[in-house]
């Protein structure tokens, strides 16, 4: 058998490559770590950390403006975006030790900054030197996706990567793509004040959850004084006397869209350019990204590949699962392989309100003709809602046909995020809606939601015959038995 210097090579330090490398480390695994650019990957450095961040900003302003809402006759705030921009950059740094070269050095891996490239199946080279390895671990992430629409590169653009380096706020702001990030930073920056249009090429934004939900939020942009452009394709952008114009075509007509900022948010291509990949003939999907079978496997039995260079979810934290199963897989195989299992991987929109869903939602269920029922619970009616002046938004679950297991769950509110990790937890281990009803919830806070939207599925299942026998029962014990 052949000696290697590592048991696994791992190319990227985002979400995935950090979490392989630390199961590996844990076990006591000799493990390579190679990152060409920051630690973090976009998680920290581009995307979930900042983005969060400035919405953060953007809501409280927002409260402000809004303090007729909560008895505050009148209230006014001043800010520079300069300093707002400094906030999220500082709240990068203050997560950063967390991801750094010291902490996973002193975790036990081996951390080295450089460009990888694959050679073959077991080796690696990065800045010179070549490194062999059992396995190799994939995770090299994603960049955003920048279409071809003529003169783009001339009037300039931003993206979910660049967007951080801005210190003046936009005065006119186009987002071109109707997504989870486009809707988050529409919102966000309309609370700063930008001036914002959204423009979107399928009939409604956040396609992919259930037409009820996205209507919802469109309705919120619009008392936000956010533009909305469902059904209308980018085709052209141009500069005409000093002033910058995106070329729209909608139905029926073509409409110039005059902006100062162009942020583009139509999802991110993986990254699968640059580092071996093609001398190798990993398999690559139609839809571009580095393909995996069911234990993550790219072509080879012992190269693995996580996060958003593979999917099909582009999550952080969809990234840090796949890379227990690619980690176990690379370094127990053959003795051991574990298929990788996304039936209960839950996400949110972090607009305001809140969009969150596990499982499966009314649009999929249709699609893959599989029966169910559905139970509502308004948020109108949580006594914490009201108290907190958010009485928004709905719970919304799927359930299999007269019994209480979960399909899935779908929540428009404020704290969606958080509240559907109880649902998350029961479907992740076989608990119904009858167990979430019997578990106690404190009073009064949001989690309570989550009971009341079990109990509505109770009182919908209610025995009739037991309750009439009850009736009789208590009609009996009055008359003196």
């Amino acid at each position: 058998m052949k000696k290697h210097d590592a048991n696994l090579i791992v190319i990227g330090a985002g979400s995935g490559g950090l979490v392989t490398a630390y199961i590996a480390a844990a076990i006591k695994a000799k493990v390579f770590l190679i990152e060409k650019g920051e630690m973090g990957g976009d998680c920290l450095n581009t995307g979930c950390v900042p983005s969060k961040s400035l919405i953060a900003s953007a809501k409280y302003i927002h409260e402000i403006k809004n303090s007729e809402n909560y008895g505050v006759r009148k209230a006014e705030c001043e800010f520079d975006f300069a300093d707002i921009m400094k906030r999220v950059h500082s709240v990068i740094d203050s997560i950063r030790p967390h991801d750094s070269v010291e902490r996973y050095t002193s975790l036990g891996v081996d951390v080295i900054k450089g460009e990888a490239t694959i050679l073959s199946r077991n080796k690696v080279q990065v800045n010179g030197t070549t490194l062999t390895a059992k396995a190799i671990v994939i995770a090299a992430g994603a960049e955003p996706l920048v279409p071809p629409i003529e003169g783009l590169e001339e009037v300039g653009y931003c993206t979910s990567d660049t967007l951080w380096s801005i210190t003046e706020l936009p005065k006119r702001m186009v987002v071109l793509g109707g997504g989870p990030i486009g809707c988050e930073l529409a919102q966000c920056f309309a609370r700063f004040g930008s001036e914002v249009t959204l423009v979107e090429m399928t009939n409604r934004i956040l396609i992919r959850e259930d037409a009820e939900f996205s209507s919802h939020i469109l309705k919120r942009f619009a008392t936000e004084g956010i533009r909305i452009m469902t059904s209308h394709k980018a085709v052209k952008a141009i500069q005409r006397d000093g002033s910058k114009f995106l070329v729209c075509e909608g139905p029926g007509k073509s409409e110039e869209i005059e902006f100062d900022t162009l942020l583009l948010a139509l999802g991110r291509s993986a990254r699968i350019e640059g580092y071996g990949l093609n001398q190798l003939d990993i398999p690559i999907t139609p839809q571009r990204r580095v393909e995996v079978n069911e234990y993550l496997q790219a072509g080879y039995s012992n190269i693995y590949a996580v996060g958003d260079v593979t999917g099909p979810y582009q999550f952080t934290h969809a990234a840090a699962h796949q890379a227990w199963y690619a980690s176990v897989n690379a370094l127990f195989s053959p003795f051991k392989k574990f298929k990788a299992d996304y039936s209960v991987l839950p996400w949110a929109t972090y607009t305001d309100p809140e969009v969150a869903r596990v499982g499966l939602n009314e649009l999929e269920a249709k699609e893959k003709h599989i029966p169910y029922e559905v139970t509502t619970y308004s948020l109108a009616e949580l006594d914490r809602a009201k108290a907190d002046g958010h009485a928004e938004g709905w719970i919304k679950v799927l359930t299999v046909p007269n019994k209480d297991r979960i399909l899935g769950v779908t929540i428009i509110s404020k704290h969606a995020g958080d509240l559907i990790a109880e649902f998350v937890l029961a479907m992740r281990h076989g608990l119904g809606l009858n167990k979430i009803l019997g578990t106690i919830h404190s009073y009064p806070t949001w989690m309570e939601a989550n009971k009341f939207a079990a109990g509505n599925w109770k009182k919908a299942h209610a025995p009739e015959w037991a309750l009439n026998l009850l009736q009789k029962y208590h009609v009996w014990r009055r008359a003196g038995f």
